[in-house]
């Protein structure tokens, strides 16, 4: 029982570490990188898809993506979609090919993509407290219905204090190499 609680936990942690390893994907740093339009939503006959579900992006050089849509008539439609997007970037069409060209990011744009990823840690990190929380009130509700003894709830608490100690620190390594990745010149 206690076993089960402090897997679930163990579970629960390493999503969270996989989420924040994806949010700060989709954080540039100026390089190309594919998982830059993986957030991008496309209108594709009336509803919105993803954009690797309508054309195939690429990544042409350091600093280019390329993304060509499978239909003539996307072009356009991505090209808009990617225009209008968060990104800031400015894609231009050759045929069937959007070329997308990564501009350096500056000092300034730099400092608020770190503030962004600090953020996204602090996010994770707190969504590590509320599994450590509800992991431990699980085990007082044990106690209080008398299936495990104190030694026991002491000891399982203190299993998953490590176990959020160990996470909170991977959590802070990611955001210590996402920034870096983004100082990085």
């Amino acid at each position: 029982m206690i076993e089960d609680i402090k897997k679930d936990a163990a579970d629960r942690m390493k999503k969270s570490v996989a989420a924040l390893g994806t949010a700060m994907a989709k954080i540039r740093a100026g390089r190309a990188h594919t998982s830059l339009l993986d957030h991008l939503q496309v209108p594709y006959y009336g509803s919105d898809v993803p954009l690797s579900q309508v054309a195939n992006v690429g990544v042409e050089d350091s600093r280019t993506l390329t993304v060509t849509p499978w239909e003539k008539d996307m072009v356009s439609v991505v090209e808009k979609a990617i225009m209008t997007s968060d990104l800031g970037v400015n894609p231009n069409s050759a045929g069937m090919t959007i070329r997308i060209p990564i501009p350096p990011l500056t000092e300034e744009r730099r400092r608020d993509l770190v503030k962004v990823a600090k953020n996204e840690a602090e996010n994770a990190r707190i969504a590590i407290r509320n599994i450590r929380r509800d992991a431990n009130s699980t085990l007082k509700d044990l106690l209080k219905e008398k299936e495990i003894s104190e030694d026991e709830q002491r000891g399982a608490e203190e299993d998953i204090q490590r176990l959020t100690d160990a996470t909170i620190k991977q959590i802070d390594d990611v955001l210590a190499e996402k920034e870096t990745d983004l100082m990085e010149v």
